[in-house]
Formats: C-alpha cells, sequence, structure tokens
C-alpha cells in the first residue's frame, strides 16, 4: 500500500503544497507515495482522517489549523514549541502523532541564502501577529536580528501602522521588512500592508511570506523605491522539502 501524505485546512482554493509533492514523486521517481487535500472547516475533523486512512503518514497543516491541531497531537518537537504553531505532522511507528514547524527552518534559510550579510546587524519590522509571524520571529531571533512587530492593534510588544505613521523614524532605520500577513495574495491582489512608502530607500529590504502573484502590490511599491525585493516561493520549497526529510526520518 503506497504511503499517503497530504494537507489540512480551509479553503484549500489553491494548494501549493499537493502540486509541490505531486511533481516532485515524477521527478524523483518516489512511486510509493501519493498527496491529497482534505479541507476541513475545523480541527475536531482531524483526527478521524488517520483512523479512516491507515496508510496516512503524514499531513501539513495550515491556515486556520496551525495553533488549533496542537491539543490534538500526542507531541510536539522543538521546532513547534518555539514557535507555537504546527505545519507538520508526522505519524510515528506507534501510531502517535508528533507536530513540527517546518516554516521557521524555511525562512531561515530562504532569508540567509537572499539577503546574506546585509541582514548582519540589520533591525527588522515584522508586519502581522498570525501563526506565520511566529514562526519568522524565531528565525530572528536565532539570527540574533531585533525586530519589531506591528499589527492593526497594540499589545504585548506589538506596535501599531498608526505607530509608524507617527514614527518616521521606525520604518527609517529598520531596513528589513517582511509581510506575514495574506494581504496582496490571489486574487485580491490590489491590498498590502499600510505603510509610509515614501520613508523607504535604496537600504530597505522587503520580504513577502505570499507567493502568489509572483510580485505583489507590498514588493511593487517597495521597489519603486529602491528596496530589494522577494517573495515567499522560494520559503514554500524549503519548507516543503523540510517536511519531506522530517517525514521520512528512521
Amino acid at each position: 500500500m503506497p504511503r499517503l501524505f497530504g494537507l489540512i485546512g480551509f479553503p484549500l482554493t489553491h494548494s501549493f503544497s499537493r502540486k509541490y509533492f505531486s511533481e516532485k514523486f515524477l521527478r524523483e521517481g518516489i512511486s510509493d507515495a501519493s498527496y491529497e487535500l482534505y479541507e476541513m472547516e475545523t480541527a475536531a475533523s482531524f483526527p478521524a482522517l488517520f483512523a479512516e486512512n491507515p496508510n496516512l503518514v503524514g499531513i501539513n497543516v495550515t491556515i486556520p489549523h496551525k495553533k488549533a491541531v496542537i491539543p490534538l497531537l500526542n507531541k510536539l518537537d522543538q521546532s513547534a514549541s518555539r514557535v507555537g504553531a504546527v505545519n507538520v505532522i508526522r505519524k510515528e511507528r506507534d501510531g502517535q502523532l508528533t507536530g513540527f514547524n517546518s516554516d521557521y527552518i524555511g525562512f531561515l534559510r530562504s532569508l540567509q541564502s537572499w539577503a546574506g550579510d546585509a541582514i548582519v546587524g540589520a533591525k527588522a519590522l515584522v508586519l502581522g501577529t498570525g501563526g506565520a509571524a511566529s514562526a519568522v520571529r524565531v528565525a530572528l531571533e536565532d539570527l540574533k536580528i531585533e525586530y519589531l512587530q506591528v499589527s492593526r492593534s497594540a499589545g504585548n510588544g506589538v506596535i501599531t501602522y498608526g505607530d509608524l505613521k507617527n514614527d518616521p523614524t521606525i520604518l527609517e532605520s529598520r531596513k528589513l521588512i517582511i509581510n506575514t500577513t495574506p494581504l496582496g495574495t490571489y486574487p485580491d491582489t490590489g491590498k498590502c500592508p499600510e505603510i509610509d512608502f515614501e520613508r523607504i530607500g535604496s537600504g530597505h529590504l522587503f520580504y513577502d511570506l505570499v507567493y502568489n502573484p509572483a510580485e505583489t502590490l507590498f514588493m511593487k511599491k517597495g521597489q519603486e523605491h529602491g528596496a530589494k525585493v522577494k517573495n515567499g516561493y522560494d520559503m514554500l520549497v524549503l519548507q516543503a522539502e523540510r517536511a519531506w526529510e522530517i517525514w521520512n526520518q528512521k
């Protein structure tokens, strides 16, 4: 019986994971594996998947279930514990389920490869407070990059977009700006985070976790003011490859 992998989330109108893994299996001659989509509105439906599919050995988790699945698992890897979100689940040989986070390593490796020495000593702004933002924050901590987190409402250690407008030095002094929000994702491509792009210059690095479209409005506006820009596609590939490593660890 072929090994079964899949993705849970809601909605699953556009799945990078299924396309990526299906093509990977063909390209690498992996004939004993398949990848399916399991759209579910609530994480409560998740445990039944493994009972109904005994050959299911690995699951990816996307919005809105990255935190909701945690109480349904038997164990958490350190990567998931630190981030506080799960995007990879592995069924162990004894049937127990372990949660991991590969978004963290995907972002870290992608940022290092793209920005190189430009991030040494840099300060960052993280736009958004969701599960993806948590993975980004942990990666920045490991890279010793000081950051501020920005959201529509203030909170513990979080500033608002209004604070950015009131204090222009924040944007000017923090050269690495990371969009972890879904703003600008297809088909709603006419939106982006509300920052003052007039404060952006050639020393800025714009990293957008959105990958569809390949050039978001956030990236376009940054580029128009001299910023170096990158989308989230490489991060997706790297986190998917890390998931494959996790599922195939002995």
